[in-house]
């Protein structure tokens, strides 16, 4: 089995528990009021269980693949560590960091430092273009969020 459908059998497993905890577990603690409503807090956890599972379950059972097509997009297991591992790794770790920097150092700073980075690290030199580009993106989701949501986004640290 390649290596595609590995990691679709854990993301497969994964889904599968996660959507026993949407179905079966999530509701239970409902207040009456709320069991009336035809939308509850987990309708799209059991959506996103579902689509889940049907993407993952196609890709375990290989109907995504042409069987005449040899391209050479399939990853080969074999050759793991001639791939760019290390953007991979490094994109992860900057996931983290940019979750753990949200909070202290605000939704602008740390939304526009990770991008950028991780936008040159991919391959990106035009790093003013960029940099601008994402700074128009950053404040028109930090607005839509908090002005139309009406969720507060801390937008700077609270020095400022």
């Amino acid at each position: 089995m390649s290596l595609d459908r590995w990691i679709a059998l854990v993301i497969l497993s994964i889904s599968l528990l996660y959507s026993y905890a949407a179905f079966f577990t999530m509701d239970q603690l409902l207040p009456p009021f709320m069991q009336r409503n035809p939308i509850w807090p987990s309708t799209f956890p059991k959506i996103l269980g579902v689509l889940s599972i049907l993407v993952s379950a196609i890709i375990v059972l290989g109907f995504e693949k042409n069987k005449d097509s040899k391209d050479g997009t399939e990853i080969d297991y074999r050759r793991l560590f001639d791939y760019n591992l290390g953007q991979a790794v490094f994109l992860i770790i900057m996931m983290a960091a940019y979750a753990l920097s949200l909070r202290p150092l605000g939704f602008f700073i740390s939304t526009i430092t990770f991008l950028t980075v991780s936008g040159y690290a991919l391959g990106e030199r035009k790093i003013f273009r960029l940099f601008f580009i994402i700074a128009i993106a950053s404040f028109i989701i930090w607005y839509l969020v908090e002005q139309v949501l009406g969720i507060y986004l801390r937008p700077l640290p609270s020095i400022f």
